[in-house]
């Protein structure tokens, strides 16, 4: 007797130990779908990275490697990330010295008349090419961007003329501008495709005063009396983000062309088409994302190899190098990219500085992923007569 009711008081006793313990052990169950599910979430596979837009592309801007690309060709309206053009243009003018950032721009009655996101310019208004810009690229200025373009090139009209020029010299294939800042109530074939945006963007961010500018979420001009509100959020909510372009109308849509850096990898991420706001925003952020989780920089720094022997020239050997060489790649093969040589025994005089005479060559899982110019770093010119004939005496007064 005395033996049952100690075994029962000691499950009594024991019973709510082992609930807790079976408790707890659910609760460590839950935990590691929850996990894997939102890591699944983060870096889904390629074929299910499905968008919820019209179009999309991820492009490495500094190779232009297209990383991921949902009907990226289809031309559509893309709003006020036309501007990315229109910006280009600009740029490029100040960078030839046609115009620059300290020129004072007088606003025209018609840069006056843009409707929608503006700053509200005056006509006979006077305003810095620096302040147009800022307010160009930070709060999408469409009077700004007219403004701009007439001072560049005196009208709208040949602006534009020269917007659709450069598009074909960048090899973009649907690009057609009709206006500078993208309104598109009154355009007919005012359209462009994610491919497109991406490859202008790309060139666009290569003047770090734009991306100084995109990266601003508040800023002031005249004198600090009007305010200027970044108009892509992702600048002041995203790891890395550096710009570039949002754009949004009835046509269009919601659109973006987002910029992002990390660890040396510059991404492009064109979204267009979307629903909504939000919508556009989070398809750009899942976008980077999944490019961020997958892909690195690979990078080899130039180099100098031995000399290579010469035949038949004033010296016996050359020196050789190679350039930097960098490219993008899936992050589990970055450890595994080797490099080989393909050069000669011998090179034959003259040479001069410069001329290219092999390559190191860059493999990664048997497959050639980019290969980097091996040079002659100094000239070498053809033998003479009369430098054998020094050469053959030299040779004969040492012995």
């Amino acid at each position: 007797m005395k033996k049952n009711f100690l075994i029962k008081l000691t499950a009594i006793l024991l019973s709510p130990l082992l609930l807790f313990s079976f408790i707890g052990a659910l609760a460590a169950d839950e935990v590691v779908p929850i996990n894997n599910s939102a890591n699944n979430e983060e870096t889904p596979a390629k074929d299910t990275l499905q968008l919820d837009c019209k179009s999309a592309i991820l492009m490495e801007a500094s190779t232009g490697k297209v990383l991921y690309e949902q009907n990226a060709d289809e031309a559509l309206p893309p709003a006020s990330v036309t501007k990315v053009m229109t910006l280009l243009l600009v740029m490029e003018a100040i960078e030839s010295g046609k115009i620059k950032l300290d020129d004072m721009v007088t606003t025209s009655a018609h840069a006056a008349s843009m409707g929608g996101s503006q700053i509200y310019l005056e006509e006979g208004e006077q305003m810095s090419v620096e302040d147009m810009v800022k307010s160009v690229v930070i709060a999408s200025a469409n009077d700004a961007a007219c403004a701009l373009a007439e001072f560049v090139s005196g009208s709208e009209e040949a602006f534009v003329k020269a917007m659709n020029e450069r598009a074909m010299e960048l090899g973009m294939k649907s690009a057609v501008f009709e206006n500078t800042n993208g309104l598109d109530d009154t355009a007919e074939n005012h359209v462009i495709s994610a491919r497109d945006i991406a490859i202008m963007s790309s060139e666009l961010i290569k003047y770090e005063k734009i991306l100084e500018y995109s990266s601003i979420w508040m800023d002031t001009i005249r004198n600090g009396e009007f305010g200027l509100t970044n108009t892509n959020r992702l600048v002041r909510y995203y790891n890395g983000c550096t710009g570039l372009k949002t754009g949004s109308t009835s046509k269009a849509g919601f659109c973006i062309s987002a910029t992002a850096e990390r660890d040396g990898l510059s991404l492009v991420c064109v979204i267009m088409g979307a629903e909504t706001r939000d919508i556009r925003n989070a398809a750009a952020t899942r976008l980077l994302d999944w490019g961020f989780a997958n892909y690195a920089v690979y990078t080899h720094e130039a180099e100098k190899l031995d000399p290579i022997s010469v035949v038949g020239g004033t010296k016996t050997s050359a020196g050789v190098a190679y350039d930097d060489f960098s490219c993008v790649a899936d992050k589990g093969t970055v450890s595994k990219i080797e490099m080989k040589f393909e050069l000669p025994e011998r090179l034959t005089a003259p040479l001069k500085k410069g001329d290219k005479i092999g390559a190191a060559v860059f493999w990664c899982d048997g497959k050639e992923v980019g290969r980097s110019d091996v040079y002659v770093t100094e000239d070498v010119s053809k033998i003479g007569y009369f430098d054998v004939w020094l050469r053959m005496l030299g040779k004969y007064l040492l012995k």
